[in-house]
């Protein structure tokens, strides 16, 4: 498989409040910068950041109605202003 050098899919710049769950740093609130089809950017500002390669349990906060569902990503890219998130294939 080939790797690219940025996001695969467009990058809707959008601010929605999420949960961020790891072993090892606990439960943590934050925001998305964006989002897309393959993952989203999550602020890191207040929070620890997991490791590159792990994988967190991230679930939309706030949203009228039923909880949003929960979804397992995997850290790919950390920088000054938080991280890259790709969803898993849970298939």
């Amino acid at each position: 498989m080939e790797k690219s050098n940025g996001p695969r899919a467009p990058r809707t710049r959008v601010r929605v409040a999420v949960t961020v769950k790891h072993p090892q740093v606990g439960e943590q609130r934050s925001h998305t910068r964006d989002i897309s089809g393959d993952g989203a950017f999550v602020l890191g500002e207040g929070i620890t950041l997991p490791g590159l390669g792990e994988i967190v349990e991230v679930q939309v906060q706030d949203l009228p109605g039923e909880p949003a569902p929960i979804v397992r990503m995997r850290v790919t890219r950390i920088d000054k202003d938080g991280m890259g998130l790709e969803f898993i294939d849970l298939e």
